[in-house]
C-alpha cells in the first residue's frame, strides 16, 4: 500500500471518529437542541486564534474539560476581524483551573474568574454558569426593578447560553472538533447583521441595563441592525440606566467613545434616549434652539477623536468629557458673570458644579476632572496676547491640549477663527517675532501731552505750611 493511500486511509478513520463523537455528544444531551456547524461549514480556523489561548484550550481538553472559545472572538472571527481577547469557557472550577496552570490567578468575590498570563497576553478562563434560582420560587433573584441579583453559579454549557446577552456573542467554537455550536440562532443572525436578544428584550434589559449600551455598541462597531425587538424595548427603559452604579457607566462610556465610532454611537444614543440619561446637563443644551454651537461642538470633537484613532493616534477621555460639557458649564459661568462674579471665579464655580451633577452620573476619575478644569480655565487666557502672558501661557503644562481645545471652539463656532489662526503662527515663530505678535498696539497721540506733575518731598523736620495743624500743636 502506497503512503498516500494509507494517509488517505487514515485520514477517513480519523473524520469518521470525529463524526461519531459528534453523534454521540448530540444524543446524550450535551448540545441537546444546538445546531453544530461543522468545521467545513464555517470560516474560523485554529490559525486565527491566539496561541496562548489555543494552549489553554489543549491543556484543558488532556485534562478531561470540556474547554471553548466564546463570546465576542468567535464572533470577530466569523467576520473576519481581529478579535482583542480571547475568552475561554469550561466545565472545570476555578480551583480546578488554578491547579492544572501555575500561570494562574483566581480573581472576583461574587463569582470566580481564572486569569492565565503569558507575560503581558492574559486568557480569562470562566466556568459554565447558570442563573442564580429563589430556593422557594425558582425564579431568578431579582429587585424591585426586575435587575439581576445574583448571577454566580456554575452550570452546564445548556445553562450558561442562556445567561448571555445577544444571540451573536452566544456561540461556542469547540477546540475538540473544530465546531461551532449555536443554540439561539446566532449563526443565522450573524449572517443576517441582526442585533437580537436571548429572551424578552424588556426583562433581559431591567435584569442588567447596560445591556441597551451594549446594544449600541455592537449595533455601531459591526455595521449591525437592531432586531426590532430590542429597538422598541430600549426608550421605554432608558431610565434605568441611572440606577447603574457610576463607575461601571464610566467604563461602558469608554468602551463607546473610544472605539473610532464615537460620531455614529453619540447619534444612535441621543435617537434611543440613552444620551440624556447618561448626560443630561449636555441633552439640556443640545435642546436649546438659540444655537447650533453645542451640537457641532460635541460633533466635531467626536470626529477629531474618530479621526485620531483610524490614524493610530491616542486619544484622551478627558479631553472628550471637556467638549462634551463646555457649554453646560459656560452657560452657567456667563450666568454668574451677568450677577457680578468675575471671570475666573464664575469658571471655577461652574465647573464645580456641572462636573459634581455629571460624577453622580459617570463616575469621572479625579486626575479627568483635575485635566478637564485646566483646559477650560486656560482658555480666557487666550484672549491675552499683549506682554509676556502668551509665553507664560505656552509654558503651561497643559497648553497643548488647552490650544486644541480653543481651535475645536473656533471650528464649531464659538470663538473667532482669528484667534486661533493668531495661535497658531505664533507657536511657529522665532522669539524676536514673537515679541513682535505681543507688542500692545500704538495709539496716535492727540492734541498736546499733559504735563507730568510732580510733587516736593517734604522735609521731615520742617514745619507745617498748614497754620490750622501749627495752631493745633
Amino acid at each position: 500500500m502506497s503512503v498516500n493511500a494509507i494517509l488517505t486511509f487514515l485520514k477517513n478513520i480519523l473524520s469518521l471518529d470525529n463524526a461519531e463523537s459528534e453523534v454521540v455528544d448530540i444524543v446524550d444531551g450535551k448540545h441537546a437542541g444546538a445546531v453544530v456547524v461543522a468545521r467545513p461549514d464555517h470560516c474560523v480556523s485554529r490559525q486565527q486564534v491566539n496561541e496562548n489561548a489555543l494552549k489553554v484550550l489543549y491543556r484543558l481538553r488532556r485534562e478531561g474539560f470540556d474547554s471553548y472559545l466564546v463570546g465576542g472572538c468567535v464572533r470577530d472571527l466569523l467576520l473576519g476581524r481581529e478579535p482583542k481577547d480571547f475568552d475561554v469557557v469550561t466545565n472545570a472550577e476555578p480551583e480546578q483551573i488554578a491547579r492544572i496552570f501555575s500561570n494562574c490567578r483566581l480573581i472576583g468575590k461574587r463569582f470566580r474568574l481564572a486569569h492565565v498570563c503569558y507575560g503581558r497576553d492574559i486568557i480569562e478562563v470562566a466556568t459554565f454558569r447558570k442563573a442564580a434560582r429563589d430556593e422557594k420560587t425558582q425564579a431568578p433573584r431579582l429587585n424591585k426593578d426586575g435587575r439581576l441579583l445574583h448571577d454566580n453559579v456554575y452550570g452546564t454549557i445548556d445553562e450558561d447560553v442562556w445567561r448571555r446577552d445577544f444571540t451573536i456573542n452566544a456561540l461556542y467554537y469547540n477546540i475538540r472538533d473544530f465546531s461551532i455550536v449555536d443554540y439561539v440562532g446566532g449563526m443565522e443572525d450573524h449572517k443576517a447583521g441582526l442585533i437580537r436578544l436571548i429572551g424578552d428584550a424588556g426583562e433581559r434589559f431591567r435584569e442588567d441595563p447596560v445591556r441597551m449600551l451594549r446594544a449600541v455598541r455592537f449595533a455601531v462597531k459591526l455595521g449591525f441592525r437592531l432586531h426590532h425587538d430590542c429597538e422598541e424595548a430600549i426608550a421605554p427603559h432608558a431610565h434605568l440606566l441611572a440606577g447603574i452604579p457610576p463607575a461601571r457607566l464610566y467604563d461602558e462610556i469608554s468602551k463607546l467613545f473610544l472605539t473610532g465610532y464615537g460620531v455614529q454611537t453619540f447619534e444612535l444614543l441621543r435617537q434611543h434616549g440613552l444620551f440624556a440619561v447618561l448626560f443630561p446637563a449636555t441633552e439640556k443644551s443640545l435642546q436649546s434652539e438659540t444655537s447650533d454651537f453645542p451640537k457641532m461642538m460635541v460633533i466635531n470633537a467626536l470626529e477629531n477623536s474618530d479621526q485620531r484613532i483610524a490614524d493610530n493616534k491616542p486619544v484622551t477621555l478627558y479631553f472628550l468629557f471637556a467638549a462634551l460639557l463646555w457649554d453646560p458649564m459656560l452657560r452657567r459661568a456667563k450666568d454668574k458673570m451677568v450677577k457680578g462674579l468675575p471671570e475666573s471665579n464664575a469658571y471655577y464655580e461652574a465647573a464645580s458644579e456641572v462636573l459634581t451633577q455629571q460624577v453622580r452620573r459617570i463616575a469621572i476619575p479625579r486626575h479627568l476632572t483635575l485635566a478637564i478644569r485646566e483646559v477650560w480655565n486656560l482658555q480666557p487666557k487666550f484672549h491675552l496676547r499683549t506682554g509676556a502672558k502668551p509665553s507664560r501661557l505656552m509654558a503651561h503644562p497643559r497648553f497643548r491640549a488647552a490650544y486644541d481645545f480653543l481651535v475645536l471652539r473656533a471650528q464649531s463656532g464659538d470663538v473667532p477663527a482669528d484667534v486661533a489662526q493668531w495661535w497658531e503662527a505664533y507657536q511657529h515663530e522665532n522669539e524676536p517675532n514673537q515679541r513682535k505678535m505681543t507688542q500692545p498696539p500704538v495709539q496716535e497721540k492727540t492734541g498736546k501731552p499733559k504735563r507730568r506733575k510732580t510733587y516736593r518731598k517734604k522735609a521731615k523736620n520742617s514745619p507745617s505750611t498748614n497754620p490750622l495743624l501749627d495752631a493745633h500743636d
